[in-house]
């Protein structure tokens, strides 16, 4: 066990925080310094220190509050497991002046910027984060990006990144070498270290460069898309998760389509009580989580007609099996699909890697085109939507989107759209024609 920190206190600590000294500087002022005792510094201890001296400025009461709240807190809790205990960084604690303590001071900005964004968001930003800081220089072999000091990460040392970042190189089942490109993932991750650059630079004036080697990119936009399913791509592949044991998917499938649901809420906020509950028996309640728009759904025309005949038989015989819980759940042991964390946390943190598996088993299984995923599903029920002719309003309505400035994402430009266009340009000339004579 290390040595006991009260034999390396003395007078020059009182008033400020242990192992914070204050050094004269010119001019008069008073600078703080963290400096460990050098026998906690060797680098012989395992595991090492997850601290180490650093300047904490000229500000007597953030170089206090840094030290007590971030500093001894993580050098305490190392010495007290000993050389043979496992210690793991903090999130908040990072060396400063390095890329790893701009995030960490975005983390803790004041007036909780970062506390304030959704779960979704943060968890954007995290990925962000570390995709960036472990990095590491020289093919892999060198420092971490996230231990360099601000100094080094200027304009061209951030546009080498990110060339360096956009391009993966993998290895497939056949020992192909296979380049893909990465651009929407890491385009996200220089606009959280912009943002996050900007927050700790006005937190802590002085002590970041100012000029944000994140800001004006010039960040161009993936062209990439969704690929679109057809409906008979949707039967074909909805016949093949029931021959292979897994009807839930394909019901989850047609929701998708009917309802025009994400995946998030087709697996992890779609409840049994959702669909035709006692109050409104002919109605299904229908949930956007990530737009925060909900409704109800009418099952039935204005004559008594089913309006989704084939999706109302198959969740009626879910309904009669099951009074509460996930509408659908696995078929082999009826545990809902999202692993983790648990089914019942905010859609935005399921993680459905297990569906999605599956889902890419049964379309590669039914012959079907492999860039297909279950998101296709959805983009093609809105495609449809184009197909037949739905104006603005009512695509709007069907896919509960608040703005027609998203459509063009969703409802794709067909040529049957392209055919029906041209036509009806033809009859209104017909019409113009014959209203002149």
């Amino acid at each position: 066990m290390l040595g006991k920190t009260r034999q390396h206190r003395n007078a020059r600590w009182r008033g400020t925080a242990r192992y914070v000294v204050e050094k004269s500087l010119a001019g008069g002022r008073v600078g703080y310094y963290f400096q460990l005792p050098k026998q906690f510094l060797d680098a012989s201890h395992r595991p090492p220190c997850p601290v180490g001296s650093e300047s904490l400025g000229t500000d007597r009461e953030a170089a206090i509050k840094r030290a007590k709240e971030v500093l001894l807190p993580a050098f305490d809790a190392w010495l007290r497991r000993g050389e043979n205990a496992a210690v793991d960084n903090p999130p908040g604690v990072a060396r400063f002046g390095t890329l790893d303590w701009v995030f960490a001071e975005y983390r803790k900005s004041p007036r909780g910027r970062f506390k304030k964004l959704s779960p979704r968001q943060r968890r954007n930003h995290e990925n962000g984060y570390r995709l960036v800081v472990n990095r590491r220089l020289d093919e892999g072999r060198g420092q971490r990006i996230g231990d360099l000091p601000l100094k080094m990460i200027d304009t061209a040392f951030v546009d080498a990144l990110y060339e360096n970042l956009l391009v993966v190189i993998e290895v497939d089942a056949d020992g192909n070498v296979i380049k893909r490109e990465r651009r929407t993932t890491v385009n996200t991750a220089m606009k959280s270290w912009r943002r996050a650059w900007k927050v700790a630079a006005r937190a802590n004036p002085g002590k970041v460069p100012l000029v944000n080697p994140f800001a004006a990119m010039g960040l161009q936009g993936s062209k990439r898309k969704t690929p679109t399913a057809t409906f008979e791509e949707l039967q074909i592949f909805r016949a093949k998760a029931v021959e292979k044991g897994f009807a839930s998917l394909a019901t989850a499938a047609l929701v998708a389509w009917e309802l025009v649901q994400r995946e998030a809420d087709v697996f992890g906020t779609f409840d049994v009580t959702h669909y035709r509950p006692k109050e409104h028996p002919n109605l299904v309640r229908v949930i956007d989580e990530k737009t925060g728009e909900e409704g109800w759904v009418s099952l039935f025309d204005e004559h008594g007609a089913a309006v989704y005949p084939e999706l109302m038989a198959e969740l009626d015989a879910i309904k009669r099996s099951r009074i509460a819980g996930l509408m659908i759940c696995r078929d082999r042991d009826q545990r809902p699909w999202p692993t983790w964390p648990q089914p019942d946390t905010e859609p935005d943190l399921i993680d459905l890697t297990h569906m999605s598996r599956t889902v890419k088993s049964i379309i590669k299984a039914a012959g079907l085109r492999d860039e297909l995923t279950f998101a296709s599903f959805r983009h093609g029920a809105s495609t449809e939507m184009g197909d037949a002719e739905l104006t603005d309003r009512e695509i709007m309505a069907q896919g509960r989107w608040a703005s027609p400035k998203v459509l063009p994402n969703y409802v794709k430009r067909t040529m049957r759209q392209v055919v029906t266009g041209a036509k009806k340009r033809r009859a209104s000339r017909t019409k113009s024609a014959h209203d002149s004579e």
